[in-house]
């Protein structure tokens, strides 16, 4: 446990980055999140800092420089930063004694995955990647439905998800070496929902990009088509795509059934199931809830009765490694074999945790991907 604090205690927060998704999703959580508290800031942007902290009155903001400050007045830190700065801002973490909470993708590579590990595994301190979904009864039950056997023998996994990003946004302005591009940010969901679905680790790889000409793709693939090959001899295929219209689903198909989920990704609103088996077709609308409130409460609930999370640094490095292949196959035009990887607990209904919804807030010198001012 964090630094003798007493079972019924609120874990205390820092949450690093004040972008978009800690704006509109982030900072409200703590609401609900009966057993976490957010009591310090940090950004590079003062204005953001003052509005931001006199909005949610927080006292202690801080600026990047200042982040080791920050660090030892808080249990654990909440990581919404750029992909390439997770691995030192989560080692400095780890190294001060403060546990982590990472956005997903966990890393660029496996090298900064590893490190990761190892600096939270060296300290005692826990690592858990913000994988919102492991705790949303909808995505749950398309587990629970998956190892149910209702659909069959499980084949095929085909996912599409995709979005228009505007030139300036991050996710297009850094490179693929930095984390930026349509696999890191969107296929890593898709990567995720396959494994968990299929409860095992793809063992080959083949992938294409394509990209327009359009400038805002100069740095990053426009889209990015993969197929994964899973044992069993089941395959798993999706498209991600930065330069088409909004579209988030996947379909599970087997040999007795399909499930289709759609929307199957997002956080703003609720997510619906479609099952056919034979004649018959079943379809159900979860209730629209805080997914971000839920990994809050799951994760300082590790801290407090020293748990290790289910989506840990483990799942986090399990997804970066088929993103590393995914870009290879993409340059070299080959197939690419991935080694064996250690078994590792997967998410089940057990994790469900339901918070409610929170409406949209306002935000300050930020917007979405997609150019949206909230």
């Amino acid at each position: 446990m964090s630094r003798n604090r007493k079972p019924d205690e609120r874990i205390r927060y820092a949450v690093v980055g004040l972008g978009h998704l800690t704006q509109v999703a982030v900072l409200p959580a703590f609401k609900t999140a009966e057993n976490s508290k957010v009591v310090a800031l940090v950004s590079g942007d003062p204005a953001k800092r003052k509005k931001i902290g006199k909005k949610y009155r927080i006292e202690q903001t801080y600026s990047y420089e200042d982040y080791d400050r920050a660090l030892s007045a808080v249990d654990a830190v909440y990581l919404v930063l750029p992909n390439h700065l997770h691995r030192e801002y989560a080692v400095r973490a780890a190294e001060a004694g403060v546990h982590v909470l990472c956005e997903k993708p966990m890393a660029i590579t496996e090298e900064d995955c590893n490190a990761m590990i190892d600096a939270a595994d060296a300290n005692g301190v826990k690592l858990m990647v913000a994988y919102r979904l492991h705790f949303e009864e909808g995505n749950l039950e398309a587990i629970r439905i998956a190892e149910s056997g209702k659909l069959g023998r499980l084949r095929i996994f085909d996912s599409a998800f995709a979005q228009q990003v505007v030139a300036d946004n991050v996710r297009v302005t850094e490179p693929v070496e930095k984390g930026g591009g349509p696999v890191y940010d969107m296929g890593v969901y898709c990567i995720n929902a396959a494994r968990y679905l299929f409860q095992t680790e793809p063992i080959e790889v083949t992938a294409f990009s394509a990209n327009d000409g359009e400038k805002r793709f100069q740095k990053v693939d426009e889209m990015t088509s993969v197929v994964m090959r899973f044992p069993q001899e089941r395959l798993a295929t999706f498209t991600c795509s930065f330069g088409a219209a909004d579209i988030g689903r996947y379909t599970l198909i087997g040999s007795k059934g399909t499930l289709t989920a759609d929307p199957a990704y997002e956080y703003a609103s609720a997510m619906k199931h479609q099952v056919k088996i034979g004649e018959k077709t079943i379809s159900k609308t979860f209730r629209k809830r805080d997914q971000f409130a839920a990994e809050l409460i799951y994760f300082s609930e590790c801290i407090l009765k020293d748990k290790e999370p289910e989506p840990s640094g483990w799942e986090g490095l399990a997804d970066v490694r088929v993103v590393r292949a995914i870009y290879e196959s993409a340059r070299t035009g080959r197939a690419v074999d991935l080694p064996d990887f250690p078994a590792k607990k997967r998410p089940s209904m057990r994790q469900e945790i339901h918070r409610p919804a929170h409406a949209k807030p306002r935000t300050v010198k930020t917007e979405s991907p997609s150019g949206e001012a909230a």
